[in-house]
């Protein structure tokens, strides 16, 4: 793994997991000027699912002009009221400086509000915030308690995370069995980073009995998932397997890889 890689997987997957969450409102995402007056009338008239769907009309630029200012005074209102998605999207607001100043402690206290009503995605991303030492002290512990909540409920970037404490011993006791295990949930979920480092521990026999032809299979996924980290792993284990073991983990990588692509 890049450390660049490391370093930006917390924002795209955070982006893309609120999206997801957001479109499960009961207002959908507005694409005509029909539903866009819709949704306008509803949230100047305080429904907070609507004030929320405007601030993403506002944010993607869908059927209005993109302002990312006028994204955040929605999701403010929508926020103040208590919408816990429109909370993580302001607090990525201030973390990203996007409409708003860049301000690191009111990316906590809204993410903060979202986590403690359950958000995932507000407690990775407030996992996240411990881990860097951004608008709180950095906190290992902390991150990893917030991780576990989100991994919890299945949250496979949060899962992929826990894993990665588990495995340096960070905010949590060293425990290569953990990490296995949390790498697993987050790789069976398509989570590209978790297939690689799961292919690493069984190539090393750490936490797992040491299993070439596994190595081989989630590193390969995870190249056939777009991660092209995992290439030389893939490869240097292919050389250790006969023709037959070869032939026969490269059957089962096809397999683990229809099954463990990421959400869409």
């Amino acid at each position: 793994m890049t450390k660049s890689t490391a370093e930006n997987r917390f924002k795209n997957y955070a982006c893309l997991l609120f999206l997801a969450l957001a479109l499960l409102q009961p207002i959908s995402y507005a694409h005509t000027s029909q539903d866009l007056a819709t949704i306008q009338r509803m949230a100047e008239q305080g429904d907070a699912a609507a004030q929320l769907n405007l601030g993403l009309s506002y944010e993607k630029g869908e059927g209005v002009a993109q302002d990312f200012k006028q994204a955040v005074i929605w999701y403010r209102k929508a926020a103040e009221q208590g919408n816990a998605i429109a909370q993580t999207f302001l607090g990525l607001s201030y973390a990203e400086g996007e409409g708003v100043a860049q301000d690191a402690k009111q990316a906590v206290a809204w993410y903060r509000k979202a986590a403690e009503q359950g958000n995932a995605v507000a407690q990775l991303n407030l996992g996240g915030m411990y881990s860097k030492g951004q608008g709180v002290p950095q906190d290992a512990k902390q991150a990893v308690a917030w991780y576990r909540k989100a991994a919890e409920q299945g949250n496979a970037v949060a899962q992929y995370n826990l894993g990665l404490s588990y495995a340096k011993g960070e905010g949590a006791d060293q425990n290569d069995k953990q990490a296995v295990a949390w790498y697993r949930k987050a790789a069976e979920q398509g989570d590209a980073i978790a297939q690689y480092n799961l292919g690493g521990m069984y190539s090393i026999g750490a936490g797992v009995p040491q299993d070439i032809s596994q190595a081989y299979v989630w590193s390969s996924v995870a190249v056939a998932n777009g991660n092209l980290d995992a290439t030389k792993l893939r490869d240097l284990m292919a050389e250790k397997l006969s023709r037959k073991q070869l032939a026969a983990a490269q059957k089962q990588a096809g397999l683990y890889f229809e099954k463990s692509q990421p959400s869409r």
